[in-house]
């Protein structure tokens, strides 16, 4: 056990959630909610204008989403929950941008696009997706699909629309990177105070407030299942003749070295705490009384290490 906090591996950062920050999936369902309505008011109106295959796919967009946010609730498969939204409102934008829906004005919605994908997502896949939605509008806007599709965007439009998107995507990932960073902090902050709030500073072992709560939950496990467990004092003989003759430095380092002998004594299992000034706690989990005497006699009297 280390005198310092451990850091937290980036694939363990991921999955922690800064308090008061929206879930991803709840974000995922808030969005899905509000899309159903929005995309049935469009649907209608686009029924009103005598379209015929706007308005249904519309609807079948409006009727996935909900699939999705239903499943979830069923299932709760994070992955899939996310990836399936980001497919339907990739296609859904697609689709709203390649057939000019409302007079060609519905593709304005690509540009809640970037900052969706960056906040439900890894930075990678909003990079990604970023990228092939710009590379995707470049094309819609390039004179062979002007050519093919007669679509009713003027070029001021074009070149207006290519410029703003290419802004926000670019602001989309510095603010997302510059969340993710501050998260990332936030959350190495709080594994250090945790630790702090666990651990002896000198010695690094767990503190007496760890200690009570290791034994509160090894004495639950008993009560359910009736397994043993044993509990070590110990202490540093002639402790205060040695501050008083070499000096508190001299007995901070003893009172170190005592912990790092129990360490190397003790099992992975146990837990090791120092219970007071030059005090220590041994938990054992499902050790009998015989057997914590013999643990107890080889800590106090350890074998001599081969050379």
């Amino acid at each position: 056990m280390s005198n310092t906090a451990p850091d937290i591996p980036a694939k363990e950062q991921s999955q922690f959630r800064v308090t008061g920050e929206i879930p991803i999936p709840v974000l995922i369902n808030w969005l899905s909610i509000a899309a159903v309505p929005l995309l049935a008011f469009f649907a209608w109106r686009s029924l009103a204008q005598g379209d015929q295959l706007t308005p249904a796919l519309l609807t079948l967009f409006a009727t996935l989403l909900a699939a999705n946010t239903l499943n979830y609730a069923l299932f709760r498969h994070k992955t899939f929950h996310r990836r399936c939204f980001i497919t339907l409102i990739t296609t859904l934008f697609t689709y709203l941008a390649v057939h000019a829906v409302e007079g060609g004005f519905a593709i304005i919605w690509l540009f809640a696009y970037p900052p969706i994908v960056f906040y439900i997502s890894e930075a990678r896949v909003g990079i990604a997706t970023c990228l092939m939605g710009f590379a995707g509008v470049a094309l819609l806007f390039s004179p062979l699909a002007e050519q093919l599709l007669n679509l009713p965007y003027s070029a001021s439009f074009r070149l207006t629309m290519t410029a703003a998107l290419a802004f926000e995507m670019i602001t989309c990932y510095i603010l997302d990177r510059s969340r993710r960073r501050s998260k990332l902090g936030l959350l190495a902050l709080a594994a250090k105070f945790e630790y702090a709030a666990k651990h002896d500073a000198l010695t690094g072992l767990a503190n007496r407030r760890e200690a009570l709560v290791q034994l509160d939950a090894e004495y639950e496990r008993y009560l359910r299942n009736g397994r043993p467990f044993a509990v070590l004092l110990a202490d540093i003989d002639l402790f205060k003749s040695i501050n008083d003759s070499y000096g508190h430095h001299v007995g901070d380092d003893i009172i170190v070295l005592v912990a790092r002998s129990l360490r190397d004594q003790c099992r992975k299992v146990d837990t090791i705490a120092r219970w007071g000034g030059e005090e220590y706690l041994i938990l054992l989990p499902e050790t009998a009384a015989d057997e914590a005497v013999h643990i107890a006699n080889r800590i106090r009297k350890p074998s001599p290490k081969s050379p």
